[in-house]
């Protein structure tokens, strides 16, 4: 999403620090969410706290524009369900759709 909203000389430049972004971001996202679950948390917490991770540090770390912080937000809010989906049904991993059941591959194959 940051390669849409940034222009390509920005992108370039900050390149380094969206990659420790991104791994900070989905790294703690998926394994906060996965065994938050797994270990008896509460949905409301393994749930928004990897959301507001996603949607909150970003726009922070590289101080984007009211503009291109409403994007990424709207952005990250209409993909979420995409990217939840793709990880339940391919990795079989229920925790992320909590509310949705999603059949996982392996489930449809057996």
């Amino acid at each position: 999403m940051l390669r849409l909203l940034l222009p390509p000389e920005q992108f370039r430049a900050r390149q380094p620090v969206i990659a420790l972004l991104a791994l900070v971001v989905v790294v703690f996202g998926m394994v906060f969410g996965k065994y938050g679950a797994l270990l008896g948390l509460p949905w409301w917490l393994y749930y928004p706290i990897p959301m507001l991770i996603t949607v909150l540090l970003p726009p922070l770390v590289l101080q984007l524009s009211r503009a291109r912080t409403a994007a990424y937000v709207g952005l990250s809010f209409l993909s979420a369900p995409f990217i939840h989906v793709l990880f339940s049904f391919l990795l079989g991993w229920p925790e992320y759709m909590p509310f949705w059941q999603i059949p996982s591959l392996a489930s449809l194959l057996m």
